[in-house]
């Protein structure tokens, strides 16, 4: 297997897949799940992460919640029908147009579009990151298969403050301090 590599936020891009409003009522731990999503992708902007967010086709699941569209600044979703995001040619040129090979996973369900998604971005030569505590599925089991099959595959599997201590690298900094009141 080969070795995962350290997260750079230089190097590192986030997506946020299809929390959408529909949907998110049936995801176990729901609530949390959010909280880590919004969380993260709060780290992400002060960290200058590039953010991408889906919706798996929104005329039956909704849209995006408003916790998370407002967190991202009422940011324009990428709309798909393709479970993976790399099968769906706007998302795929959208990952390739950043430039960051390493791409940190968050949203739902961790065992349809979240596993399919990394398990294309392992094969297409990126470095996908799932992170644990910002994933879910309607039942935990196949959650917990899924993290177990991608750490199996060589995905990186980490949580979101392993993650945003990992890009930050130092403390005693202001993008320390900033990040702070985030990771507490």
């Amino acid at each position: 297997m080969a070795e995962i590599p350290r997260l750079k936020a230089e190097r590192a891009q986030l997506l946020v897949v299809d929390l959408q409003e529909k949907l998110l009522p049936h995801i176990a731990d729901h609530e949390s799940i959010m909280a880590q999503c919004v969380r993260m992708i709060r780290a992400a902007r002060e960290l200058e992460l590039p953010i991408t967010l889906t919706e798996q086709y929104p005329q039956g699941l909704g849209h995006t919640c408003s916790t998370v569209t407002d967190a991202l600044d009422r940011a324009t979703p990428l709309e798909k029908v393709t479970f993976s995001l790399w099968q769906d040619a706007a998302c795929r040129e959208r990952l390739r147009e950043l430039a960051r090979p390493q791409v940190l996973l968050a949203g739902i369900e961790a065992h349809v579009c979240v596993q399919q998604t990394a398990l294309d971005l392992l094969e297409a030569g990126l470095l996908p990151f799932v992170l644990a505590d910002a994933v879910g599925s309607r039942r935990p089991f196949d959650r917990d298969v899924a993290l177990d099959r991608l750490r199996t595959a060589g995905v990186g599997v980490t949580t979101v403050e392993s993650a945003i201590f990992e890009m930050l690298a130092r403390a005693g900094t202001d993008l320390f301090k900033r990040l702070l009141p985030i990771v507490r």
